[in-house]
């Protein structure tokens, strides 16, 4: 059997993965939120300072000095205007130049710089000079930079800012530029302000770090706190639920005794669900044994109904004639016949005996209902109707005696459709008395036809009823073909009938076949009609042949 997980463990490590992922989604999420609000104020810092710098100046004059390429007394004041900035500001460089080209080398060129003292004190000490008018940039910005300056400087609108953040041989720098123009519009150059980012850097890399190491810490907290609560509130009880099931399922296998099975009460008083659930098996547990108890008693009940039923359905087949053929003696006929019950025992009987030497009777019935109520009536009314056919006696008056006594003693309701006919084997003279039931099929030249006669009313229901009987001749070789509704009524899985056509033209093909032949055949058509759809009728058939005349 598969090994189980433990709930305990499946809760921790589902509380363990929930907690990693939320950690790390809060460590990017705060990361996200942390980089764009600095990016967001370093802009605002930076684009205050560029409006310093390029607000209230004489440009014209600066855009001359650009063009003649010669220092001039604003150019001074320019350049002390970017000094005073860079002294009182927390930035990196505060500059001003012109785009060229985007050609590798040499692609800007300077106009001024702001610097503090310290860095002048640098410059002369390492005696060099500070940026000046004109100097080219070198190798400085590469190709790929110098062409997003260039296409910034040619096609920004006045106001519009540019920002560009950028790993330079210097570090992590933030750069924010704006286009300074003439007072015609005219643009002379970009004034740039970087800031060092490596600081935020820094503090990016280490703020996931310590926002998942918080989230796992404040995690392991609650797991502990949390498995100690289910523990107690949940884990402890569902494992004494656990034990007395296994200890009940335990206990009823192989039990024959429904009242020795006791589910112990697993004493659980946690006032939600769990208590609920308890309290439910509890009540189930005493439910299943009752439940139990009446399944042994039925059980034990319909195995006794049921070897009941197996032997009225012997009792029943031993009244009906099941030799065949019951006559061996006799060269003047040929009979068979057959009965399938819908139930274990069914309604439906047929019979045959002789009157005398020289006269055969057949019986065909049918009684309404099915199983053992059915079967009773059955076998009164076969014997009735047996005990008055009596030599010489009019079947007619049979049946009119028969129904008679049957309404007498039918607390039921229930009724007999019935034929019975007499064959006199020295004529070929056949008598017969209908009460309710199908007309036969006769064989007469080769074709199967079926005999329309009158049918009177039903055995058993109207008493002081009177019947008649009638005759025809049957020639040697003839047959007789008789049934129950339960051959024409036989339903397939479409809820079709087999029918009248169908049982002519089934006749019709079994015209040279013997008495069984022709039943046998028959039923296999039904079968075959019917597939695996249920029986909801008994089917009974009788064929008899009349071969030659009785000689005296």
């Amino acid at each position: 059997m598969e090994k189980k997980k433990k709930l305990r463990v499946s809760v921790s490590l589902s509380i363990v993965f929930f907690m990693t992922v939320l950690a790390v989604c809060l460590g990017i999420i705060g990361y996200s939120t942390y980089y764009n609000q600095m990016i967001k104020e370093y802009r605002k810092y930076e684009c205050s300072i560029l409006n310093l710098a390029v607000s209230d100046f004489d440009w014209d004059s600066i855009e001359e000095t650009v063009k003649k390429q010669v220092e001039d007394e604003n150019f001074k004041k320019l350049r002390e205007r970017l000094d005073y900035i860079k002294r009182n500001t927390q930035i990196a460089w505060l500059y001003m130049f012109e785009p060229l080209n985007a050609n590798e080398t040499d692609n800007q060129r300077y106009i001024c710089t702001g610097n503090t003292p310290k860095e002048y004190e640098d410059y002369a000490a390492r005696g060099e000079k500070p940026v000046w008018l004109g100097k080219m940039n070198g190798s400085e910005t590469p190709s790929d930079v110098a062409q997003k300056y260039l296409d910034y400087y040619k096609n920004s609108k006045p106001g519009e800012f540019l920002y560009y953040p950028n790993k330079t041989e210097w570090g992590y720098i933030y750069t924010t530029a704006i286009v300074v123009r003439s007072s015609k519009g005219n643009p002379i150059g970009l004034m740039c302000v970087d800031i060092y980012m490596d600081e935020i850097e820094k503090l990016l890399r280490v703020f996931p770090i310590i926002v998942f190491g918080t989230s796992i810490i404040l995690s392991a907290i609650f797991i502990l706190i949390l498995t100690l609560w289910l523990n107690h509130r949940v884990i402890r009880p569902l494992s004494k639920l656990k034990l007395s099931a296994e200890e009940f399922v335990k206990s009823s296998h192989g039990n024959s005794e429904p009242e020795t099975l006791v589910f112990k009460t697993p004493e659980i008083h946690t006032g939600d669900e769990i208590e609920i659930l308890s309290d439910s098996l509890v009540t189930m547990a005493g439910d299943l044994k009752s439940y139990m108890k009446n399944l042994m008693y039925e059980t034990a009940e319909k195995e006794r109904i049921g070897t009941e039923l197996s032997v009225a359905t012997n009792i029943q087949a031993s009244m009906l004639p099941i030799i065949f053929p019951p006559f061996p003696e006799r060269k003047e006929f040929d009979i068979f016949a057959s009965m399938t019950p819908a139930k274990e025992v069914g309604g439906d009987f047929y019979d045959f005996f002789m009157v005398d030497e020289r006269h055969l009777a057949i019986v065909v019935a049918d009684v309404s209902g099915k199983g053992v109520p059915a079967a009773l009536f059955m076998v009164i009314g076969k014997t009735l109707i047996k005990d008055h056919t009596l030599p010489g006696a009019d079947l007619g008056e049979v049946f009119t005696t028969v129904n008679r006594m049957l309404c007498e003693a039918n607390g039921a309701g229930l009724f007999i459709t019935a034929f019975e006919g007499v064959l006199d084997l020295a004529t070929g003279e056949f008598r017969y008395v209908n009460a309710g039931h199908e007309s036969p099929y006769i064989l007469h030249n080769g074709k199967f036809t079926e005999k329309k006669i009158p049918a009177a009313f039903i055995l058993a229901g109207m008493e002081g009823m009177k019947y008649k009987s009638a005759s025809i001749t049957l020639e040697p070789g003839d047959k007789i073909f008789q049934y129950t509704d339960g051959v024409t009524e036989a339903t397939n899985a479409e809820l079709k009938l087999f029918g009248d056509e169908r049982l002519d033209k089934s006749l019709n093909t079994l015209t040279d076949k013997d008495v069984k032949g022709v039943v046998i055949g028959v039923k296999a058509d039904i079968d075959k009609f019917v597939d695996t759809a249920p029986q909801f009728d008994d089917i009974t058939m009788l064929c008899l042949e009349f071969k030659e005349r009785m000689t005296e």
